[in-house]
């Protein structure tokens, strides 16, 4: 890879792993972090690096940069504590796309990583699995159990209207 197909990388591709972290995780900071020590680990590695595959490349750095932190700061338990508290007591005002935001964070971390990858970044099931070191088989599980969750929560009976 050369210069210019690194500088189109950054281009198009930061702003997805971002969006990415920054859903799997609710923090800022952290997001910030994990993008630029992705790319940083695509500029140390470029010359050895095909262009065509950077974009799997650098979200499989983000997901790993990702667990790493939580691993190193214990954090992996606080996020759905935190999360869980952010829940609104009220259902008058429903709106899917927020429920949405709030029920993902209830889910295990996996589960929320490969739906977050399989959904919202249109993966495959092959490429979710050389992300998250699963088997196409495991991932096809976690994303099945995440949206019987999601699905359950939806449709709780305080948001039926």
């Amino acid at each position: 890879m050369n210069r210019q197909e690194y500088n189109n990388c950054v281009d198009n591709y930061a702003d997805l792993i971002y969006r990415f972290i920054l859903k799997a995780t609710n923090d800022r900071q952290l997001s910030d972090d994990v993008v630029q020590e992705s790319f940083i680990t695509l500029w140390e590695h470029v010359e050895h690096l095909d262009y065509k595959k950077a974009k799997a490349y650098l979200f499989t750095t983000a997901y790993r940069a990702m667990i790493d932190t939580f691993r190193r700061n214990k954090r992996c338990g606080t996020l759905d504590e935190i999360s869980c508290g952010t829940q609104r007591e009220s259902s008058h005002n429903f709106d899917l796309a927020e429920q949405l935001e709030v029920a993902l964070q209830i889910l295990p971390d996996i589960q929320r990583h490969v739906v977050l990858l399989r959904d919202y970044e249109g993966y495959s099931y092959y490429e979710i699995g050389d992300i998250t070191g699963l088997n196409e088989s495991q991932v096809k599980v976690y994303i099945f159990r995440a949206r019987n969750t999601l699905r359950n929560y939806i449709k709780r009976e305080e948001f039926l209207l």
